[in-house]
This record gives C-alpha cells, structure tokens and sequence, in this order.
C-alpha cells in the first residue's frame, strides 16, 4: 500500500477577511485547521488593518494564540507589484511575516513591463532572505501575469516560487489558457502551497465580476464545476492546501467557525477523492496519473 504523506490544510485570511489574525487562529484550530494565511497589508482601501508589526499588541496576543493552539502561519499576503517602488511595503511585510513564523509572502504581477517587474521580484526574493521569506507569484486571471507559465517564468528567473489558486486556474482565457495543465505539471516544484475554491463553469462576463467573483463570492471546494480532485492529483503528494473561498452572504449565514467548518469539510472531501484518483490510475484533466 503506498503511503500518503500528512498534508497540512490551512484557513487563508481572504476566506475570513474582517477576523483579526488571532480570532482567526482560534476559529482555525476549532476547524481542525493546521495553518492560517495572514493579510499583513490592506489590498484596497476598505479593508480593515492588522497591526501585526514586531512589539503590537495584536501581534502578541496573535503569538500567544498559536501557542495555545498549535496552529501555525505560513504565509502573508498580498503585494501587487505595480511597477512603483514597493520596497518599504514589502519590508515591512517581511518583518511582520518573520515575527508570525511564515515562510512565504504572496505577491501578484501588476506590471506590464516585465523586464521590470523581473527586476522588482528579483530585488524582493533578495531581501526575503534575511527574513527567511520567499516570495511566492501567484498568477490571476485578470492581471498582466495571468497564467502559471507566465508566473513559473518569472519565478524561476527570480529566484523565487509560485502560488497556483484554483480559481484563477480555472478563469484564464487567451494566450496561455490552452496550455494551464501541462503548466501545473511542468512547473509543480515551483509551487510550495496550493488554494483551493470552486465556482461555476461560466466565467463572469467582465474584468470587475472577475474581481468581485475573486474577492467576495468563491464556492466551498468540492462544491463546483472545477474539476479540484484532478489538480491536487497534479501535483504532488502531501503538498498543503489552503481553504481561500470568500463568501460574504456564506459567512454571515453560517458565522465565522460554521463558514470554517464548512470550508475544511469541503476540503477534506477534495482530498479524498484525489487520493483516490491517484489510487486507481484514473487519468486527471492533464493526463496525469
């Protein structure tokens, strides 16, 4: 019998966006939860901020959580790398990251001059390594570096890894589209952490459903049209999984430990039916076995 490696699953912040840092420790370990992702730097203006800077008191009390608990950080998130000097943020990030225990920080390519956008992740993969962060790109739909080639490209050439997300995965139209899966099997050392959400089939019709699809209105895994099982059989065993499917309507519904629950009850079947995929040799979507 061929043994399964533990995988460690993990809550990302996005999922429960408005609970602070160690509320959302809490409600992961209830949840069964080994790690959480952390929102270290507001994405747009509305969202809340979390202090999470080396001496906060929330910072503390998010340490003092992990503690009790056993659940870890792996990673911090999110950079949109937009052609400015962003160093001070991602500094700050990385100081923060370090101070949680996380070994990655997720960025985005916002640039569309890739020569300097190369220049830009180079020069952040350089720093992470006094903090022991390395920048992970994760491509998205409707960003200049939408596709996983695109990001493995830069990735390599940097230094640095990438984060594959389901549903940007699943929503790349155009150049690159055609070739996602063999991308995912091409460039699986490159990805240290893989998210995971559903959605329909149908792609929102606009670049501004995309977002709002992205950020507010993702479906539990397993609970969808994209096909899950067949890319954590892509890739390889015991790689961790992160639960990143926000629901604003889900959340207040079921509340922050019942959308939690939900959420690691969805993965876990996810799992399940890749490890039997792998069991029986059933070609995935990308032929692989």
């Amino acid at each position: 019998m061929t043994h399964t490696p533990p995988r460690p699953v993990g809550l990302a912040q996005l999922s429960l966006l408005n609970t602070a840092p160690p509320d959302l420790v809490g409600i992961a370990a209830q949840a069964g939860f080994d790690f959480i992702g952390v929102r270290v730097r507001p994405v747009t203006p509305t969202e809340r901020p979390y202090d999470l800077q080396p001496g906060s008191p929330m910072l503390r009390e998010a340490l003092a959580r992990m503690q009790d608990t056993g659940v870890t950080v792996r990673d911090i998130e999110f950079l949109l790398l937009d052609g400015s000097d962003q160093r001070d943020a991602w500094l700050r990030m990385m100081e923060a990251g370090q101070a949680l225990g996380a070994s990655s920080i997720t960025v985005a390519g916002g640039d569309p001059d890739a020569g300097r956008l190369l220049t830009t992740l180079s020069s952040m993969t350089e720093d992470g390594r006094d903090f022991g962060i390395t920048p992970t790109l994760e491509a998205i739909s409707y960003q200049p570096v939408a596709s996983i080639a695109q990001a493995a490209d830069l990735a390599r050439r940097a230094g640095c890894n990438i984060v594959v997300d389901t549903l940007h995965f699943n929503r790349l139209v155009g150049a690159g589209a055609a070739g996602q899966w063999d991308a995912l099997r091409a460039h699986a050392a490159l990805v240290p952490l893989l998210q995971l959400c559903d959605g329909p089939a149908e792609r929102p019709a606009s670049r501004d459903a995309l977002i709002t699809e992205s950020r507010s209105e993702r479906e539990v895994p397993g609970e969808g049209a994209f096909g899950l099982a067949e890319v954590v059989a892509a890739l390889p065993d015991g790689l961790p999984v992160s639960a990143e499917a926000p629901s604003d309507r889900r959340a207040a519904d079921l509340g922050e430990l019942g959308w939690a629950r939900r959420l690691r009850a969805g993965v876990d079947a996810v799992l399940a039916k890749a490890d039997a995929l792998r069991e029986s040799g059933t070609p995935t979507k990308a032929g692989v076995r």
